[in-house]
């Protein structure tokens, strides 16, 4: 039942197992060749606890103790204003629930705790960069276009 699925703050003896998860999720896209599963699996836990100031994951976890899903918050600091000193923006990354947990509501629930974590950190916005089949996900929970938010892909070469 997804309504026993924990949705928290992973703890830092679980960072193994929800890195996992962004493996399982690129080798699900067909993106991990030649890479070597132990090896990414330590250097992105080792990698999460060095950042654990300024991403944040978030983790559904069932009764048994699986973790089903993830969402991580990642938090920049914005260049101060006359209004306020300490601004943050925030952004949602790597949502991802595993394929046999889909369609229930794990990913939404990941999504809201992503975004009251940014609210009680004080991010002035969060974006997200989604796939064309999330887009309504993120919609129902708050996610508008905005004609204000452009994007520019670093690796366009020099015109």
């Amino acid at each position: 039942m997804p309504e026993d699925v924990e949705i928290r703050i992973a703890r830092d003896d679980e960072l193994e197992r929800v890195v996992r998860l962004r493996w399982l999720w690129t080798t699900e896209r067909g993106g991990a060749a030649g890479a070597d599963e132990r090896s990414f699996v330590e250097g992105a836990a080792a990698w999460a606890r060095a950042h654990r100031e300024t991403h944040v994951p978030h983790v559904a976890v069932d009764p048994d103790g699986s973790i089903v899903g993830m969402a991580w918050l990642a938090l920049t600091p914005r260049v101060a204003s006359t209004h306020s000193l300490d601004r943050w923006s925030g952004d949602l990354q790597s949502c991802y629930v595993l394929p046999g947990r889909r369609d229930a509501g794990i990913g939404g629930r990941l999504v809201e705790a992503v975004l009251a974590t940014a609210r009680a950190r004080g991010a002035e916005h969060v974006t997200v960069h989604t796939s064309a089949d999330s887009v309504r996900m993120y919609a129902r929970h708050g996610f508008a276009p905005n004609a204000r938010l452009l994007w520019a892909d670093s690796s366009i070469t020099e015109r």
